[in-house]
C-alpha cells in the first residue's frame, strides 16, 4: 500500500525447549534466577568421548507431545523444533484450530547447523552393520537442514513462505531476521527459530574437531567467557520458535504483542578469526542499530555471544564499544547461556526469548558460574538486576565466521 509504512514485526508466541525449561515460563524462572543446569553427558555411547559436559534436555516425552507420525520421520532436533513451535503457537493464541484459519498467511523459517545427526548415524549403522534393505525411508529427509521447517508446516497446514537458513550460531539471528522482512514484505505471521539435537556420538565426534569447545569435566568450570580461566564454550542442545506478525494483524485479533523485531545486521570475517571477529561484530551491530533507527545510547542490554574464548571474549568486548561508544561502559550486558551451554543455531534464539522476556519482567538476567571478568564490560553476576528495559540487543557469532546483532524492543505487555 503506497504510502504507508511497512508494519512492524511484532513477537506475539514464545515457545521454549531448554535444558533449564519445557516451556517459556520455566526458561525464564531458571534465567533469571541464573542456575546452571550443565552437567556430565548421560546420552548413550557418548561416555568414552572427551566431551563430558554439556547441556541435555531433561524430561522431553516426544511421544506426548508429537504424533507418531511424524516422529519415525523425523530426528530429536525436528521433535524439540515442532514442540516449541507448538508452544509458541499457541502462546500467540494461533494454536489449535486457528492455525490453518488462513493457511497462505503463514509461513515457517528455521535455522539449522548441522541437521538430524542422531537419525542419519543410525541409519548409516543399518547400512554397513545389515545391509541397504534395512535403511528406513525417511533417511533422505530427516537428517536435512530443512526438516523442521517442513515439518512444522506440515503439521499446522501453513502454505505461507517457508525457508530455512543453513548456517552457523548466527543462523539463528538470521532467521528472525528473515521473518521480519518477510512481514514487512506483507506475510501475516511466520513461526521462526531453531532448535538442535547435538549431543549424540556421530555429532559429538564432529564437535571436537572445532578447537573452541571445552574439554573440562568440571561442569562449574567448563563454560566461563570473560574470565582469565575461560576455556571455551560447551555445547546444549534446545531452542526456541517464536511467532512474529504483523503487528496490525496481531491487535486486530486481540493477541498480546510482546516485543518488536526491529533491527538486524550481519557480517562475515572467516572461521575462528576472532580477532577479526572485533570489527565484523561491531559492524552488525551498527547495521542492526541503523535498521531499528537505534541510537547506541538507546541500548539497555546487550546478551551476549561469550563464546569463552579468551581471544573471541576481548574481540566481543571491544566490539560492544566500538559500536556503542561512551555508552558502552553504562549498558549491562548478560550471557544467560552460560548456565544452559551454547545450542548453535538454538542458542541465539533463546537469548531473543530471554530478551523479550527481560524487558517484560524488568530484570536484567545474571551470567550463571561467572564471578570475575577481565574485560571492561558491565557483565551482571550472581542475581538479576533490575532495570527500566526498552531496547536489547542481542550478538551471537559462528564457529565458522558469521557474526549477527538483532536490536528488538519492548512491547506492550504489561508486567
Amino acid at each position: 500500500m503506497r504510502g504507508q509504512r511497512p508494519p512492524r514485526a511484532a513477537v506475539t508466541g514464545i515457545g521454549v525447549i531448554a535444558p533449564n525449561g519445557l516451556r517459556a515460563d520455566a526458561y525464564w524462572k531458571s534465567v533469571r534466577e541464573g542456575l546452571g543446569v550443565l552437567d556430565r553427558i548421560t546420552r548413550e555411547g557418548c561416555e568414552d568421548l572427551p566431551l563430558k559436559v554439556a547441556g541435555q534436555v531433561e524430561g522431553f516425552d516426544a511421544c506426548a507431545l508429537i504424533e507418531e507420525r511424524f516422529l519415525v520421520q523425523t530426528d530429536r532436533f525436528t521433535h524439540y523444533a515442532m514442540a516449541a513451535a507448538a508452544l509458541a503457537l499457541d502462546d500467540a493464541g494461533l494454536g489449535g484450530e486457528h492455525s490453518a484459519e488462513e493457511p497462505y498467511d503463514i509461513g515457517v523459517v528455521t535455522a539449522a547447523g548441522s541437521g538430524g545427526g542422531e537419525f542419519g548415524q543410525r541409519e548409516l549403522q543399518k547400512l554397513w552393520g545389515q545391509g541397504s534393505k534395512f535403511v528406513g525411508p525417511y533417511q533422505s529427509i530427516a537428517w536435512f537442514y530443512a526438516a523442521s521447517t517442513g515439518q512444522i508446516s506440515i503439521r499446522h497446514g501453513f502454505k505461507g513462505p517457508c525457508g530455512v537458513v543453513a548456517s552457523d550460531e548466527a543462523g539463528g539471528l538470521d532467521s528472525l531476521a528473515h521473518a521480519a522482512r518477510a512481514v514487512r514484505r506483507g506475510t501475516g505471521a511466520v513461526v521462526v527459530g531453531a532448535a538442535e539435537a547435538p549431543l549424540a556420538p556421530y555429532s559429538m565426534a564432529c564437535q571436537l574437531g572445532y578447537p573452541e569447545l571445552s574439554t573440562v569435566e568440571d561442569p562449574a568450570r567448563a563454560y566461563r567467557p570473560f574470565t582469565a580461566s575461560a576455556c571455551g564454550f560447551v555445547p546444549a542442545e534446545g531452542g526456541a520458535m517464536l511467532v512474529v506478525e504483523d503487528e496490525r494483524r496481531a491487535l486486530d485479533r486481540g493477541a498480546a504483542v510482546r516485543g518488536y523485531v526491529a533491527g538486524h545486521g550481519a557480517t562475515f570475517t572467516g572461521a575462528s578469526r576472532w580477532a577479526e571477529s572485533r570489527e565484523g561484530l561491531a559492524r552488525a551491530i551498527r547495521v542492526a542499530l541503523a535498521e531499528a533507527d537505534c541510537a547506541p545510547e538507546e541500548v539497555d542490554v546487550v546478551f551476549a555471544d561469550a563464546l569463552g574464548v579468551p581471544e573471541a571474549d576481548r574481540a566481543e568486548a571491544l566490539a560492544i564499544a566500538d559500536a556503542l561508544g561512551a555508552h558502552a561502559g553504562r549498558v549491562p550486558v548478560t550471557a544467560p547461556k552460560t548456565g544452559i551451554g551454547r545450542a548453535y543455531c538454538g542458542a541465539s534464539v533463546l537469548d531473543t526469548a530471554a530478551a523479550v522476556l527481560a524487558m517484560e519482567h524488568g530484570l536484567v538476567p545474571p551470567t550463571p558460574n561467572v564471578l570475575d571478568i577481565c574485560h571492561d564490560l558491565d557483565l551482571v553476576m550472581s542475581r538479576a538486576r533490575p532495570a527500566e528495559l526498552r531496547t536489547a540487543l542481542v550478538l551471537s557469532r559462528g564457529l565458522m565466521g558469521s557474526n549477527a546483532a538483532l536490536v528488538v524492543r519492548r512491547g506492550e505487555v504489561a508486567r
